[in-house]
């Protein structure tokens, strides 16, 4: 009798019922779920593409927002010779002019990355003291009790009425020390990142409680491995995808927030164009001139729309019990 070893029969091999599938990368299946949800696509694609617009948009389209034409001035729009053969339109204002002769279309492209850039920076500011303070809570127990008490002080103000009274405070002093439009943007992003971080500390809170009882955070625990390194090491990139979320709706109040303040007027200055202050400008003659009104109120509102879609595809695609179906 042979003593060669006979051939394994393929059947008792415990791995070899296991789909392929099994060691693919679980972001794979998150981007494959947030590819599923409509909304957050093309939510992605119009943020991207007003990203881009509002970018590469002084180069495209090279009109200086401020430069005051008033030999054309309250020009209408292109598409309105549709119906009024009577309007004064003209190719070098495709969207029209204001009563100052500045051209709409070069202004809508300005505001728009003011307001973005407005948005993000607040954001990210938002993002940074709402993980801090949710981390530390979560983790250190004799600072659970302060910190929770100082966001339900931050979540029971007035914002709205907390941010015009910073704006009146701050505003000069600003202003005189980093010019007009740095001045201002630095306090409305101040403004806004202190007052909406609030929400993304007790998500984070949350979280960090939960995964202060899972093994492997009991397992670096038991080997001695400093808090320092534990947090971003294993705390971190475990609370990842609940900040993604919180983000993407802390834009959207950034922007929102922003043009709120420059619609009341007490945003940027007169001649830095944002979507807010284009929507101040134009209430005045509104009746006569209605799409001076509806097209930085239509970028404020898309935009927020879209942001809103890519935060819902991002909860059911980082939810694994959604994407388990």
């Amino acid at each position: 009798m042979s003593d060669l070893p006979l051939p394994a029969d393929p059947r008792s091999d415990p791995l070899a019922d296991v789909p392929p599938e099994a060691g693919r990368s679980p972001w794979r299946d998150v981007w494959r779920q947030f590819l599923s949800h409509k909304g957050a696509v093309l939510g992605a694609a119009f943020l991207l593409l007003v990203t881009l617009a509002c970018l590469l948009g002084p180069w495209l389209w090279r009109v200086d927002p401020g430069d005051l034409d008033v030999r054309n001035k309250d020009l209408r729009p292109i598409y309105h010779a549709l119906w009024d053969a009577t309007a004064r339109v003209g190719w070098d204002h495709p969207l029209g002019s204001d009563q100052l002769g500045r051209d709409n279309l070069a202004a809508l492209i300005a505001g728009g990355r003011v307001s973005l850039a407005v948005g993000w920076t607040a954001m990210v500011l938002s993002m940074v003291i709402g993980t801090l303070v949710g981390v530390l809570a979560g983790w250190h127990r004799r600072l659970d009790g302060p910190l929770m008490r100082l966001t339900d002080l931050f979540l029971a103000l007035p914002l709205l009425p907390l941010l015009l009274v910073m704006m009146l405070l701050f505003r000069e002093p600003l202003r005189a020390a980093f010019g007009p439009e740095t001045g201002i943007f630095l306090l409305i992003v101040a403004g806004i990142g202190i007052t909406s971080w609030m929400q993304t500390a007790r998500i984070v809170r949350g979280d960090v409680l939960a995964l202060k009882e899972r093994e492997f955070i009991l397992a670096a625990r038991s080997l001695g491995t400093p808090a320092r390194r534990m947090i971003p090491r294993h705390v971190l990139p475990n609370v990842l995808s609940p900040i993604m979320v919180s983000a993407t709706l802390g834009l959207a109040s950034a922007i929102i927030t922003e043009s709120a303040l420059s619609f009341l007027g007490l945003g940027f200055p007169s001649d830095f164009p944002t979507w807010g202050k284009l929507l101040f400008d134009s209430t005045d003659r509104m009746a006569d001139f209605p799409e001076r009104v509806i097209w930085p109120g239509l970028a404020i509102s898309l935009t927020v729309l879209s942001v809103n879609y890519i935060g819902d595809g991002l909860r059911d695609a980082l939810d694994p019990r959604i994407r388990g179906r």
